[in-house]
Order: C-alpha cells, then sequence, then structure tokens
C-alpha cells in the first residue's frame, strides 16, 4: 500500500479576473521529498504556495496535504505545516508584534501572548516584563530581523 504523499494537488488552477496566475496544475510529492517550485517572474509560484497554505483560495482543484484536504479542513492541517521564506516580507505595516500575532492565530497557537513573549524575550535576552513595552515599539527588531531570527517558526512550531 503507497504512503500517502505529503502534497498532493490536482488541477489546482486560480483566475484572476481575465489573468490566469496557475492553469491545471498537478503534482504529488512523496513524504521526505523536497520540491522547489521554479519559473519566471509571474509564472504563479507565489501563487500556488499562497493556495498550498490555505492562505489563498483556488478557482478549481484540490489539494492535499497530509492526506488533510485543504479546502475543507485547512485548519486540520496548519498546525502540522511549517512555511518559511528569506523572500517573503511581513507586512511592513505590522509590528513585529502584530505579525506574530496574526501567524499565531492562523495556526491557532495557544496562550498566544505567553509563547511570544517568551520566545521574544529570549531572543533579546530581555526579561519577560520589559518585552511588552519595547515589542510594542518594535524597538529591538524590524520585520526581516523576526524572520531571520525565527521568531514566527518558534511560535508556531513551539522551539
Amino acid at each position: 500500500m503507497a504512503e500517502t504523499p505529503s502534497i498532493e494537488v490536482r488541477h489546482l488552477r486560480k483566475v484572476y479576473g481575465e489573468v490566469v496566475a496557475v492553469d491545471d496544475l498537478t503534482f504529488a510529492v512523496p513524504r521526505g521529498a523536497v520540491l522547489g517550485l521554479l519559473g519566471g517572474n509571474g509564472a504563479g509560484k507565489t501563487t500556488t504556495i499562497s493556495m498550498l497554505l490555505g492562505l489563498l483560495e483556488p478557482t478549481a482543484g484540490e489539494i492535499q496535504v497530509l492526506g488533510i484536504d485543504m479546502l475543507r479542513r485547512r485548519y486540520a492541517a496548519l498546525p502540522r505545516m511549517n512555511f518559511s521564506s528569506p523572500y517573503v516580507d511581513l507586512p511592513h505595516r505590522l509590528t513585529v508584534r502584530q505579525n506574530l500575532q496574526f501567524y499565531g492565530r492562523l495556526y491557532g497557537v495557544k496562550n498566544l501572548r505567553g509563547r511570544i513573549d517568551e520566545i521574544y524575550a529570549a531572543a533579546t535576552g530581555k526579561p519577560v516584563e520589559e518585552v511588552h513595552h519595547d515589542m510594542e515599539r518594535d524597538r529591538f527588531f524590524k520585520a526581516d530581523e523576526a524572520v531571520e531570527y525565527g521568531l514566527i517558526d518558534r511560535v508556531l512550531t513551539g522551539h
């Protein structure tokens, strides 16, 4: 019996008005394998990743991650997923705390405020009591530094 692929995509399509960003994409990624999406600007790489993460709804097609249907049961899959990229900017209008809260809520992190404070304190060497004040003003980190230090990954994975 074949093992369920980590990711399985069937006939994925995303259309924005008249523009077809992704057209009839089908692939499977076996467990333990690595997949790279290659293509020029506008080829649909970011759109595909956004659909795989459940951040963007496809126009058509099916996505399963770890055997879970992302269109019907996305929240069941999210706690078992992680995505990190040095090329994806955090929204610059949000503070580091707001970005961490956004992703933490998206992934259903329990005790989110405590988790953010704990990780931020560990990354800065500051006591948790000082973290609230400094973090709200973004005193220690810019958005790209939050990615560099792995704050989002650490909040989401618990490591």
